[in-house]
């Protein structure tokens, strides 16, 4: 063990079949503000999620013969715990997401909600009695739980992303293997901590960090795991895609996005500049339905870009844990090297820096500057690609059609945004943009009871709202004859 990781501390376990584990590997967890390792995390083996994934196979009969009342009442109990502990829950995410400490309390938040929600809904996983056709027939639609499921959680959020998977999955009664990223593997020791408190079944809820590879291949190849559920970028969902192909095994995808911002002239100047600061910069651009691209009409461009540029500019970069801070690091230098390639590309083609545009501090460093450039071209990578920065060109446009073939010229589809008083253009605006969830003046749109999720290359089925239990249920059609 090197010196840099011998005064970590204890290496932070695993949770397996009910009990805590710390063999593996360690995982060296860092600090992205300081570039400094702060932890150490435990990892698995193969051989391990075959054990984990033959105990939760083991412990299914057991778990999904409970009520759904039952479930859901550990997951109630569950969201208490982390309620409680939500300062040192929301510590942790900073150190090791990078996020301002306010966001990570929101994220804990929403965690709870999320747990309360799916809680109710394992009540109501209702089929239906469907009118026969042949006298003597009767049939009834079921709902039943599809059975062990590998969930593959990222590291922009990484304890709400993990429980939208988890969550509905317990309240399906599937019991769940959960592996963290690597980067972020702490925020899933908390879950696990809050699930043993309240004596959740041993087998239920299980952690597998380490390799992704070995990991995924196993939940692939196991005939016992029947649905493999995963966050992250499109390029990674589509070898999850090809894998799944070869088993046949249920796969739900939430992937990358390249969410348009689309303010229309008669739109509340302030409202749409708050707004898009939002929806860029939470989280320090690092989250999938991020504003990656502004378009306003012209009407209101210049006094828009304005007001943008000084809001961005004031913003306060630093580490999360410090009082005030709105942004903070990305999560390694290798995220800001790929967004200062977006910058220097877009204005080599042209573009011109409104503010921002550089790396704070060394090279090492993983804080940028919150960014905004505008005259940027068509083809330029921002234009085309996800940024995962705080970095977003402004681009005008002339009408609503041409803002609706703005918007919707991309391969993804995870989000847009649009402002506008005018009611009848919000309408047509939100049934035309391509993309799974619409915020028309809202800035922040996902909520527990509404379904979250994408179009075209921005992922396969939909996480959160009813639809998101539905993910974890197979549909069984029973069919009775000789009915007198």
């Amino acid at each position: 063990m090197s010196d840099s990781t011998e005064n970590l501390g204890d290496v932070r376990p695993l949770y397996l079949n009910g009990q805590w584990s710390r063999s593996g590997q360690p995982l060296v967890v860092t600090n992205p503000a300081t570039g400094k390792p702060f932890a150490r995390a435990a990892t698995v083996v193969r051989d391990d999620v075959r054990r984990a994934i033959a105990n939760a196979t083991a412990a299914s009969p057991a778990w999904r013969a409970l009520t759904g009342q039952q479930r859901g009442s550990f997951l109630l109990r569950a969201a208490a715990v982390l309620a409680s502990r939500t300062e040192e829950i929301a510590k942790t995410i900073t150190l090791e997401n990078g996020k301002p400490l306010a966001q990570s309390r929101g994220e804990v938040g929403m965690t709870v909600d999320h747990l309360q929600w799916f809680a109710e809904e394992a009540r109501r996983t209702y089929g239906r009695v469907v009118p026969q056709q042949v006298a003597n027939k009767r049939h009834l639609v079921l709902q039943q739980p599809v059975g062990v499921v590998g969930a593959i959680a990222p590291w922009n959020f990484p304890l709400v992303l993990a429980v939208r998977k988890v969550a509905p999955a317990l309240a399906a009664g599937c019991p769940v293997l959960l592996k963290p990223a690597s980067a972020t593997p702490l925020s899933a020791v908390h879950l696990a901590e809050a699930f043993d408190e309240v004596g959740l079944p041993a087998g239920v809820f299980q952690t597998v960090a380490g390799s992704a590879q070995e990991i995924g291949a196993e939940f692939f190849a196991n005939p016992n795991c029947r649905k493999v559920t995963f966050t992250g970028s499109t390029e990674v969902g589509r070898e999850l895609m090809r894998r799944a192909a070869e088993s046949v095994t249920n796969l739900s995808l939430e992937l990358g996005g390249h969410a348009p911002l689309v303010v229309f002239d008669d739109a509340n100047l302030e409202q749409a500049v708050q707004g898009a600061m939002i929806a860029k910069f939470r989280n320090t651009g690092q989250s999938c339905i991020a504003a990656n691209r502004v378009y306003v009409q012209r009407g209101a461009y210049d006094r828009f870009v304005e007001a943008f540029a000084r809001q961005a500019t004031a913003l306060k970069v630093g580490d999360g844990l410090e009082e005030g801070v709105d942004i903070g690091p990305l999560i390694d230098r290798a995220a800001v090297d790929h967004a200062l390639r977006h910058i220097n590309q877009a204005v080599e083609g042209g573009a011109k820096v409104v503010c921002g545009g550089k790396r704070i501090g060394s090279d090492d460093s993983a804080f940028l500057q919150p960014t905004i450039l505008t005259d940027v071209a068509p083809d330029a990578l921002c234009m085309r690609e996800e940024t995962f920065a705080p970095v977003v060109p402004v681009v005008p446009f002339d009408d609503e059609a041409e803002a609706i073939r703005l918007a919707n010229h991309t391969e993804y589809g995870l989000a847009a945004y649009v402002f506008t008083q005018n009611i009848n253009r919000a309408w047509r605006m939100a049934e035309a943009l391509e993309a799974g969830t619409v915020g028309v003046n809202d800035a922040v749109p996902s909520t527990s009871q509404c379904p979250f999720g994408g179009f075209k290359q921005s992922g396969l089925g939909r996480e959160l709202g009813s639809e998101g239990i539905e993910a974890y249920l197979e549909t069984k059609h029973v069919s009775f004859g000789g009915v007198e």
